[in-house]
């Protein structure tokens, strides 16, 4: 049997391939999964994903299954628990963005609804889809991940400058950066609309 063609950032790591085959750039429009990974995005900064994919289950474990409500009334007891969890990246101001941004993302659900419906109208609800042929093709931020990394600081948000955001907006899927010759690029091409980059 023929193997998949992947990207090559997916490497020969099993939990790399499957998060490269059934999560990475496929459209995502479960807002408690939106948000864990807007957490994980901003978790990751300075480090590599496959750090932060390795401890995905402890910070579903620490972080209540990412229940905005639940981590927006952390206190300090949290904080230190947190701190203390060898788990997680045991970061002081990463743990403190995590509860803020919980904070920041209810405030947002209030006023756009849902955090689905306001990160799918900056693509009129359907996913950017670049053509790359190499890795070295694929940009670091876009002009859009600047503008949604502008709006989400505005409203109070932490850690999501723009290429933690470029990073967030291709592992949700709302855009796909699955080169052209990785099985999934093709697979995934028909839900969305072709770049003007």
């Amino acid at each position: 049997m023929k193997a998949k063609t992947r990207c090559t950032w997916a490497g020969e790591q099993p939990l790399m391939q499957a998060y490269h085959d059934e999560e990475w750039g496929r459209p995502q429009h479960d807002d408690r999964v939106l948000f864990e990974f807007l957490i994980l995005e901003g978790a990751q900064a300075g480090l590599s994903w496959s750090t932060i994919l390795n401890k995905r289950d402890n910070y579903r474990r620490a972080f209540h299954q990412f229940d905005p409500k639940k981590i927006a009334r952390y206190g300090d007891k949290d904080r230190e628990r947190l701190l203390g969890d060898a788990g997680i990246v045991r970061n002081r101001l990463k743990i403190g963005a995590a509860i803020g941004n919980a904070q920041a993302y209810l405030e947002l659900c209030r006023t756009e609804g849902s955090l689905d419906a306001w990160l799918w109208r900056w693509v009129d609800g359907k996913p950017v889809v670049n053509r790359w042929t190499g890795m070295g093709q694929v940009p670091a931020r876009t002009e859009l991940s600047d503008r949604i990394s502008k709006d989400l600081q505005k409203r109070g948000f932490k850690f999501v400058g723009s290429t933690i955001i470029y990073a967030y907006l291709q592992a949700v899927g709302v855009v796909n950066d699955h080169l052209v010759g990785c099985f999934c690029h093709a697979e995934l091409r028909g839900r969305g609309k072709k770049s003007a980059l």
